[in-house]
C-alpha cells in the first residue's frame, strides 16, 4: 500500500475523492470478476474510478437477487464503518473496473481528519439512498415498462452529459430482468419495442445505445 501522489480521472460527472496523502490501493477487475462475496470479512471501503459494479445477496435457498448497480464515481463496501463485520452482499464487474481501495482504519482516520473527503463521502451516501427510496418506488407502482426505461437510463449516466444517445454497459436480458423484478420474456418484448421505437439502438461494439428520448417512457402518465 501507497501513499497516492495525485488525483486521478474518473469517467463520473462526479468530481473523484483527492486522494493526496491517503493510503490507498488500486485494483483492476476484468468484467464478472468477484471484488468480494457476500460473507467476506469488511475490511476496507472501495471507490468506483472506473466501469460498473453489481451488488447483489443470495438467500440460505441459493436464490441471487441484484440489490444495486453502481457507475463510476461511486463509493461501496462502506457497511465496514458502522460495524459490519461481515460483507453483507457481494460485489462484482459488470465491465472492466478500476477500484480503489482503503482500509476501514485508514478511511476512519481521513473521514475525522479531512473535511472536504467527508463531505464527499457523505455526498455519496445521501444521493445513494435517495436512489434506493426511488428505486423502491419505481419497483412497487410503476409498469415494467417503465422499470425497464428507468433502469437502462441510469446505467446510461442519463444527465451525466449533453450527449444524444450513451452506451449501457453489456449488461444480459436475464440481469435486467432480475433489476425490475419480471421475466427475460418482458425484457425481450420491450426491449424490441423500444428498438422499433427509436429509443434504443444496436451497436456492433458498443451494444445496446440508450436514445434521451426514452426519457419520454418513464414520464409518461
Amino acid at each position: 500500500m501507497a501513499r497516492s501522489k495525485r488525483k486521478n480521472s474518473t469517467s463520473s460527472s462526479s468530481a473523484a475523492p483527492d486522494w493526496d496523502g491517503k493510503r490507498i490501493d488500486r485494483h483492476r477487475y476484468a468484467a464478472n470478476a468477484a471484488i468480494f462475496a457476500q460473507g467476506d470479512p469488511a475490511t476496507n471501503v472501495m471507490f468506483i474510478e472506473q466501469g460498473v459494479v453489481r451488488l447483489s445477496v443470495v438467500s440460505h435457498a441459493g436464490k441471487e437477487a441484484i440489490i444495486g448497480m453502481l457507475n463510476a464515481g461511486h463509493f461501496f463496501g462502506e457497511g465496514c464503518l458502522a460495524g459490519q463485520g461481515r460483507r453483507m452482499a457481494a460485489a462484482t464487474a459488470v465491465s472492466d473496473c478500476s477500484v480503489v481501495s482503503i482500509l476501514k482504519t485508514e478511511m476512519t482516520h481521513q473521514l475525522q481528519t479531512d473535511r472536504a473527503f467527508a463531505d464527499r463521502v457523505f455526498k455519496d451516501m445521501l444521493s445513494r439512498n435517495i436512489r434506493l427510496e426511488e428505486d423502491l418506488i419505481d419497483q412497487l407502482f410503476n409498469s415494467t415498462e417503465k422499470r425497464l426505461a428507468r433502469t437502462l437510463l441510469l446505467l446510461a449516466r442519463f444527465g451525466d452529459s449533453e450527449l444524444p444517445t450513451r452506451a449501457v454497459p453489456r449488461v444480459s436480458q436475464e440481469m435486467l430482468a432480475e433489476m425490475i423484478g419480471t421475466t427475460r420474456t418482458r425484457v425481450n418484448f420491450f426491449m424490441n419495442k423500444f428498438r422499433k421505437l427509436g429509443l434504443v439502438e444496436y451497436d456492433q461494439h458498443d451494444g445496446v445505445r440508450v436514445n434521451n428520448s426514452l426519457l419520454g417512457v418513464v414520464l409518461r402518465d
